[in-house]
């Protein structure tokens, strides 16, 4: 069935609206004036065109996360909520009575993101084993920081990896010690995912339920696309890419889904790109709405967890530069293999140390003359820059995949770890706009919550949640509504090579597009994050209304 929707405010581009638009096969046919959709719409048969009155509504491009790691976002739906907890008593205890409400669900094991302990109210610290023993010495319990660059495990948990006094470190990661030697039950980077092995895998069943329920509620807040980091992350790729592709297979998704593919070896890279990358660039997807994009690494931390790479160090913890997650060597060894294989690279990427080392690695194989990144090589978060840094980034035309909402948090952190300068130009989103750089928006949920209009907010006013500070956290980095939109929409779609297919409401694009309850581009920004879809529409097909 076609479909019009006139009466409405429809964003084409910056200053540029329309009344009304015609959909046809999934695609955009038309953007114009009531009557001319009306009369576009008559030339088809009458029966085969629904013709919605949007009563004025504002409809935009329908939004693409450009970083973010769906199937967690369903297994945090799926575990014992931790987000917000303002002490270890109170995480103890939410997870004490998530065991007794499902003991089914906690036999093997318990896994559960979300705890920060800089929101702790009074002692501030970072929980230890000894605290997760209070609530289980019998399963292995593993509680996730919500950067989900540190972890916490009990005592069982340490004991079934086999770990004790005099035990080595792991690369690319490290777990505490006690005075004593015996490890603390605090572990970062590289070292979490050697911890949270020894909780029993979900089953395939549990991992689909978890993952459409996920693309519910991404569609609920007027999610059309996702790129996302589960493969290699969330659970081997070998695990998610099958789970995945049987989902879309049975035609049973709701939104378009562009996988970001994690590998630490290049020996596991290789095997991906002669079997599944080969069978995919060979055959191509099982549905349309499902491709493969690009490697996604990990080049270092959080700065909440203060494990981000700093080139000065942390000034609240003298000493400390960060944690390097991958040494640039097999770095360097994956971009090259990445690049000569056609393949994307992105980077995860926070402190400034981090961000230098990898443009290092990229530039090793930019190519000369105009087009110098063809495969879009990118930046995952690059929160702390100086300016000669984010020049750097343009003069490679590397990519940025920003996440604006980081800031409703860092902006409490970020000047006392790093000084007054560096955060200067740091979140540097209006910079970046200014010098023309290819920029995407996204939340990396469930570290924040998937929902675009609390990212829009942030990026367009540069507050937190309670509208601190007044006049913005340095102001001069705060973008207008058409540049955020533009960012979650045509950038996320350039992001994947798909600026000429998607992220626009002009015939020829894809009819992925959002109806809101409120006019996103006229209301005071401090309602944007009260904005909610009342309609949403995936390739045509309406998959949600409120």
């Amino acid at each position: 069935m076609n479909t019009a929707f006139i009466n409405a405010k429809v964003y084409i581009e910056r200053g540029r609206f329309e009344q009304a638009l015609l959909v046809k096969d999934g695609m955009i046919e038309a953007a114009g004036t009531d009557a001319d959709i009306v009369s576009l719409a008559a030339t088809a048969v009458p029966s085969e065109t629904r013709i919605i009155d949007c009563r004025g509504s504002t409809i935009i491009p329908g939004l693409n996360d450009s970083h973010m790691h769906l199937l967690m976002v369903g297994a945090g739906l799926y575990q014992a909520d931790i987000t917000g907890v303002s002490s270890i008593d109170e995480m103890i205890d939410r997870v004490r009575r998530f065991m007794q409400k499902y003991p089914e669900r906690c036999k093997g094991g318990i896994h559960s993101v979300g705890w920060n302990q800089d929101l702790f109210t009074g002692d501030k610290r970072i929980p230890t084993r000894h605290d997760l023993d209070r609530i289980s010495t019998a399963v292995p319990v593993v509680l996730e920081r919500i950067c989900g660059h540190v972890v916490t495990a009990n005592t069982k948990a340490i004991e079934l990896l086999g770990l004790g006094i005099g035990s080595s470190q792991f690369e690319g990661g490290t777990f505490e010690l006690e005075e004593d030697g015996y490890p603390s039950g605090v572990f970062t980077e590289g070292a979490c995912g050697r911890i949270l092995s020894v909780i029993p895998e979900y089953t395939m069943e549990q991992s689909e339920a978890m993952f459409m329920q996920a693309m519910d509620y991404a569609v609920s807040r007027g999610i059309t696309s996702v790129q996302s980091n589960d493969a290699g992350t969330t659970a081997p790729a070998s695990l998610v890419l099958p789970m995945v592709n049987g989902i879309f297979a049975q035609g049973k998704a709701k939104l378009k889904y562009h996988h970001q593919v994690c590998f630490n070896d290049a020996d596991s890279f290789r095997r991906y790109i002669e079997t599944e990358y080969k069978e995919y660039r060979q055959n191509g997807s099982v549905h349309p709405w499902l491709t493969y994009g690009p490697l996604k690494l990990f080049k270092d931390g959080s700065l909440g967890g203060r494990t981000a790479m700093m080139s000065a160090g942390y000034l609240d913890d003298k000493g400390n530069y960060g944690v390097e997650a991958m040494s640039g060597g097999v770095m360097l060894e994956l971009v090259r293999l990445a690049d000569e294989n056609g393949i994307q690279a992105v980077t995860h990427v926070i402190g400034d140390k981090a961000i230098e080392e990898t443009l290092k690695c990229y530039e090793a194989v930019l190519h000369d003359g105009k087009d110098k990144n063809p495969l879009r090589h990118g930046l995952v978060h690059c929160q702390i820059t100086d300016m000669p840094l984010l020049e750097r980034i343009v003069r490679d035309d590397v990519i940025v995949m920003y996440q604006p909402i980081f800031l409703d948090y860092d902006m409490h952190a970020v000047i006392p770890r790093c000084g007054e300068e560096l955060s200067s130009t740091s979140y540097a989103f209006g910079t970046m706009a200014r010098l023309g750089a290819h920029v995407s928006y996204g939340t990396d949920s469930p570290v924040e919550d998937c929902d675009p209009f609390a990212n829009i907010y942030a990026a367009v006013t540069r507050k937190d949640r309670h509208g601190y500070p007044e006049g913005g956290f340095f102001p001069n980095e705060r973008v207008d509504i058409y540049t955020a939109i533009d960012a979650y929409t045509s950038g996320s779609a350039y992001a994947q090579f798909m600026e000429s297919s998607k992220g626009r409401l002009k015939a020829g694009y894809a009819a992925d597009l959002v109806m809101l309850d409120k006019d996103i581009f006229t209301i005071d920004p401090m309602e944007i994050p009260s904005v909610r879809p009342v309609l949403t529409m995936v390739g045509g097909r309406i998959v949600y209304e409120g």
